[in-house]
């Protein structure tokens, strides 16, 4: 039976009452393999959680005042409880009303100054209200509710930073989603049918899994990290939480065997990296606008022979300064198997403009050689 992607806001009839409603689909598609990264274990991170307002702080000398309570994260495995009393209020809910209806998700504090702070989530949690369309609110882990408005988003990477007036907040820690292995233990939160601060848990099922989501012509790309922690529709936008409560992924697709707006975890669900989500909204907070990194090839989409055939390179791009003809087909990046077009897109996109990463083709000729490539830089979408 093959599997149904949709993304994960909650899509609200306001004549409704609760906040309950069905899943969105995006027809969308898994492609490729799966590649593992060997880290070594995390040492044990002392912080202070605040007795009145939980919010975390990092203890350089294990010790705390007395209105806040010392925790231990990434000692001996991954507590739960600790992780989520960690992140949950650094995590908000986000509301976005229109005139037909409208849509929830949630989202992770990433910047605050003494009278704003910055929120990641999903675009697709958000694009209802572009343009004046609709209105978005933010729920904080409190209870509290405010505006908010979007800074910037980027369709191609699913992402958007919203922005509210409202300083001072728990920020939450950033991981490092390169360290995850397969089997890693795990916590989402989000809003998984507006019930704000759900937590779940699991481990890392794969990683560098090729995922695609949106309509023809207006995708988004992921190199998703795959989890088994249960996301359903509404978790868009939330945190992938590692074992010492850090975000390593923002919560973004499920797989699903149904069409129907009934359907829910299966144990498969998608996350977007947060080294390659940071980098892009920091990009937007500090210029307003994000971007991609680009190899100037064109594919052939009539190619099925396995890897991803170059149709045509363009004049001065990356390929052609590093000497990829055309007529090849690209079969690895930085040793990551390509499945096809589409996960070579997908690989592509995980880099920040101006990374330099091995590629390996089958040249027209029949023999196999590796290329050094710079990408190069264009605006994102």
């Amino acid at each position: 039976m093959p599997l149904i992607m949709k993304d994960l806001r909650t899509s609200i009839a306001r004549s409704t009452p609760l906040k309950v409603g069905a899943g969105f689909l995006l027809g969308a598609t898994i492609v490729g393999g799966v590649a593992t990264a060997v880290a070594p274990t995390s040492p044990a991170l002392r912080a202070c959680v605040d007795n009145k307002t939980s919010a975390m702080y990092y203890s350089a000398d294990g010790t705390c005042s007395k209105t806040r309570t010392l925790v231990t994260l990434g000692a001996d495995g991954m507590s739960v409880k600790t992780v989520a009393l960690a992140a949950t209020p650094s995590v908000v809910s986000i509301d976005v009303t229109t005139a037909t209806g409208g849509d929830t998700g949630a989202g992770s504090i990433i910047r605050t100054s003494a009278t704003s702070s910055y929120i990641l989530t999903n675009n697709h949690v958000i694009d209802a209200a572009v343009g004046g369309a609709g209105t978005i609110s933010v729920e904080f882990n409190s209870g509290d509710t405010i505006a908010a408005t979007i800074v910037g988003r980027d369709t191609i990477y699913d992402l958007a930073v919203l922005k509210v007036q409202k300083g001072n907040l728990p920020v939450i820690a950033f991981g490092d989603s390169s360290k995850l292995s397969i089997g890693d233990p795990v916590v989402a939160i989000g809003s998984p049918l507006g019930l704000a601060s759900t937590v779940t848990s699991g481990i890392v099922s794969a990683l560098n899994r090729p995922v695609t989501t949106g309509n023809v012509g207006a995708e988004s790309y992921i190199d998703a990290i795959q989890t088994d922690a249960a996301i359903n529709p509404g978790n868009s936008g939330g945190a992938l939480l590692d074992s010492q409560g850090r975000i390593v992924g923002v919560n973004s697709a499920i797989a699903s065997l149904s069409t129907g707006s009934t359907s829910g975890s299966i144990g498969l669900g998608f996350s977007i990296p947060i080294n390659e989500a940071k980098r892009v909204a920091n990009e937007i907070i500090d210029t307003g606008a994000s971007t991609r990194p680009v190899l100037g090839v064109f594919f052939d989409g009539t190619y099925d022979g396995g890897g991803a055939k170059i149709s045509s390179v363009s004049t001065g791009g990356a390929a052609a300064t590093a000497g990829i003809p055309a007529g090849s087909v690209v079969r690895s990046i930085d040793g990551i198997r390509i499945a096809d077009n589409i996960s070579c897109v997908v690989r592509i996109r995980s880099y920040a403009p101006g990374s330099t990463i091995s590629i390996t083709v089958d040249l027209p000729s029949g023999s196999s050689k590796t290329f050094k490539v710079i990408l190069g830089s264009a605006p994102s979408q």
